[in-house]
């Protein structure tokens, strides 16, 4: 008895998804657990494991979309394989003949009407000179070369774009549609941070088995600060703001068939060690797929750092509905001026993009300042004060 290989429920507003990939091959034993294709959806590529154990019949193709609950494959016994691969032989060998059979009668056709005499072709006659010039113009008007399009080259290339990436392009648009964002800026000098990791990283590496990085200490700065100026955690529905009490915050991470943000839920009970665990678990479980849709809805507050790819400056999106995104950037020494002196400091420009419909610029310019503060003074960021 055979067993349906279905496409399992991945989330609740999940409805449909694209397979990306078959893990196993047609034909080939697999055993309970073992994954068999990759499934994307507009939230997350995910390893789909096999529901048993059988010889896998594949029924639909990669690169296909496909509905939740919608047979893919099949489990087969070993004698239930057999069947199948001598059912198609024996299809093959009927179209064969019915092939050949079409091939003598189109040969058959063609010999007749070849064998038709001459003279009951109609002959149309011969157009006066002047008028096939006219007519030669007339086609060389109509008919100008045209530009060569990009399409027609033979050095582009057409590529869909995956479920991930338009339902990030959807968002991003309707958050420009729905939204009035602006981005406000500010530097901050990162040398304390830089000292605490360089003096703590081997201690704080041996008790918690992780390294210390930048995002862990702008979490923490980002929910001190979210307390202190609520609008930004907050989102519109409809005519009302809604002004979130908890600190779920989102962390962007890039992959190659986009962007993902994954979100730490409850990071204002977290100690600095557990931030960076639940980031480099987020990293990793991207990097295998292994992230799940409810860990990629809702969040309050965004962080996303293009730093990492030597970006100086930019003005991030909001996560829609959110209000609010902080953005980090690449670390540069570059001369500041500290009680009258010029000095070079490793500075880094953060940027703020939000919501001018709840967040009025003071509050924007305050956060963005508090963040600072705590970054370059992190000792108050340790004690929480």
């Amino acid at each position: 008895m055979s067993k349906e290989v279905k496409v399992p429920s991945v989330g609740e507003s999940i409805t449909s998804g694209t397979i990306v990939s078959w893990i196993k091959k047609n034909g080939e034993n697999v055993t309970e657990g073992e994954n068999l294709f990759e499934l994307e959806t507009d939230k997350a590529v995910l390893e789909i494991p096999s529901p048993g154990n059988g010889v896998l019949e594949i029924i639909v193709n990669e690169g296909e979309e496909v509905e939740i609950g919608q047979v893919v494959a099949k489990l087969n016994s070993e004698e239930e394989a057999d069947n199948t691969e001598k059912q198609p032989k024996e299809e093959t060998r009927e179209h064969e003949q019915e092939k050949t059979a079409e091939s003598v009668k189109k040969e058959t056709q063609e010999k007749e009407t070849i064998q038709e005499p001459e003279q009951n072709k109609t002959e149309e006659p011969e157009s006066p000179p002047s008028t096939k010039i006219k007519e030669e113009k007339q086609q060389s008007v109509s008919s100008p070369p045209v530009q060569e399009t990009i399409e027609e080259r033979q050095d582009s290339e057409r590529v869909p774009m995956s479920a991930i990436r338009k339902k990030t392009a959807e968002r991003l648009v309707k958050a420009i549609q729905s939204s009035a964002y602006i981005t406000t800026f500010n530097e901050i000098d990162m040398q304390k941070v830089i000292d605490i990791r360089h003096e703590y990283k081997e201690q704080f590496q041996k008790e918690h088995g992780i390294k210390i990085g930048f995002m862990s200490f702008f979490v923490k700065a980002c929910i001190q600060s979210l307390k202190e100026f609520p609008s930004v955690n907050s989102q519109v529905d409809g005519t009302d703001i809604i002004y979130n009490h908890f600190y779920d915050i989102g962390i962007a991470i890039s992959m190659n068939k986009g962007l993902i943000v994954p979100i730490i839920r409850n990071a204002d009970k977290m100690h600095f060690a557990e931030v960076e665990k639940a980031i480099a678990d987020f990293a990793q479980r991207a990097d295998q797929k292994k992230i799940q849709p409810n860990e990629l809805t809702g969040g309050t507050f965004t962080i996303t750092n293009g730093g990492v790819f030597g970006s100086l400056l930019s003005t991030p999106i909001p996560a829609y509905p959110q209000t609010a995104i902080l953005g980090m950037h690449a670390i540069k020494q570059r001369p500041i001026v500290i009680d009258d002196q010029i000095t070079i400091r490793p500075m880094m420009y953060v940027a703020l993009s939000y919501d001018h419909r709840v967040i009025d610029g003071r509050e924007a310019v305050g956060f963005l300042a508090r963040i600072k503060e705590y970054i370059e003074n992190p000792d108050k960021l340790l004690l929480e004060l």
